[in-house]
């Protein structure tokens, strides 16, 4: 039977994912909004900016789900990304920050075409490095670089996070929630020349997610070899990876046949096993070497009713967003 630590761990593998599904596939529509180009730039942008619109600021209940089981359950590793990771975390913030304020005053604001580029602007610098900090962040913790002596990080504030594969994996995100974005829109698109130009997104796109997993696999070697140990040799690993492989050939197959409504399903389960295949290398660890599931846990009475409160939070949050997203989402024309 699994113990109560191990379902809140989940339960925040849970919120990740969801949070990459969703807000992640927002700061990919930032990225596109930075390339958009052609004749159709602006109903490219405009198209983005309607789709992100009416569920944006929801999306990032999951982050912070997450970081409130983290410092709430596992006080520990909290304590120990926080200050080891605190530059890159404090630039993500700031990132979220202003991609948020930047995608509201260019609505609200003055319509002059210099002061929507202005926050068009930061709006999509913003959304291209924040998932970079977020990968950056991920392959910190994954990669055995943070250190803990009496508790204590004892690896500096720099050397756990500034090497070549956290920012490899972080290059790998970014690529990834762009896929997510491209192939999201062309079925959020009405105009078959939009629902093109959002295709061919998605196929570069998902060529650099190809290109992105090599890199970092053969990066993990010396990177994080625990996980690439685990990637390796664990019983799950080949069904993991038939898995991830199946869905991103169909994710491939259903854009260029345009079956865009099956190809939105393929890539959001081919994100979902290479999350999911991650935190099963990670597994038992939150902070790899030192820190785990049992040794960083909050004391059994804390976990116990953050558990109550998690089941009970649900039953309002997840009617609330299939009513949010029905509301919303419900229209799109796309096969």
């Amino acid at each position: 039977m699994l113990s109560i630590e191990v379902w809140l761990a989940g339960a925040m593998m849970v919120s990740l994912t969801l949070y990459a599904l969703l807000g992640g596939a927002d700061f990919g529509g930032g990225v596109w909004d930075l390339f958009a180009s052609g004749e159709r730039k602006k109903a490219q942008r405009e198209l983005i900016a309607e789709a992100i619109g009416p569920i944006w600021e929801a999306n990032h209940v999951w982050l912070i789900l997450v970081i409130v089981l983290l410092f709430t359950c596992f006080p520990a590793a909290f304590a120990a990304i926080s200050t080891a990771l605190h530059i890159p975390l404090v630039l993500m913030l700031m990132g979220i920050v202003l991609r948020g304020s930047a995608f509201t005053f260019r609505h609200y604001d003055n319509q002059a075409d210099s002061v929507q580029r202005r926050w068009g602007r930061i709006f999509s610098i913003a959304s291209l490095i924040t998932p970079v900090l977020l990968g950056v962040t991920v392959g910190a913790i994954s990669s055995g670089r943070i250190r803990m002596q009496a508790g204590l990080p004892v690896t500096g504030f720099v050397e756990p996070w500034f090497a070549l594969f956290p920012f490899a994996v972080g290059l790998f995100a970014l690529a990834l929630f762009a896929f997510l974005a491209a192939v999201y829109l062309t079925v959020e698109a009405r105009d078959e020349a939009l629902r093109e130009d959002f295709r061919r997104r998605a196929l570069i796109s998902a060529g650099a997610v190809g290109v992105m997993a090599l890199i970092v696999f053969l990066l993990s070697s010396s990177g994080a070899p625990v996980i690439r140990q685990d990637l390796s040799q664990s019983v799950w690993t080949w069904p993991l990876q038939i898995a991830t492989a199946i869905s991103a050939i169909a994710a491939l197959w259903c854009l260029w046949t345009r079956k865009f409504k099956l190809a939105r399903l393929a890539a959001a389960a081919q994100v979902t096993l290479i999350l999911w295949g991650w935190g099963a290398a990670m597994f038992p660890h939150l902070v790899v070497p030192d820190l785990t599931i049992q040794n960083a846990a909050a004391p059994a009475v804390t976990l116990r009713l953050v558990l109550a409160a998690l089941v009970a939070g649900s039953l309002l949050l997840f009617p609330s967003f299939y009513f949010l997203f029905r509301i919303f989402k419900s229209s799109a024309p796309a096969r």
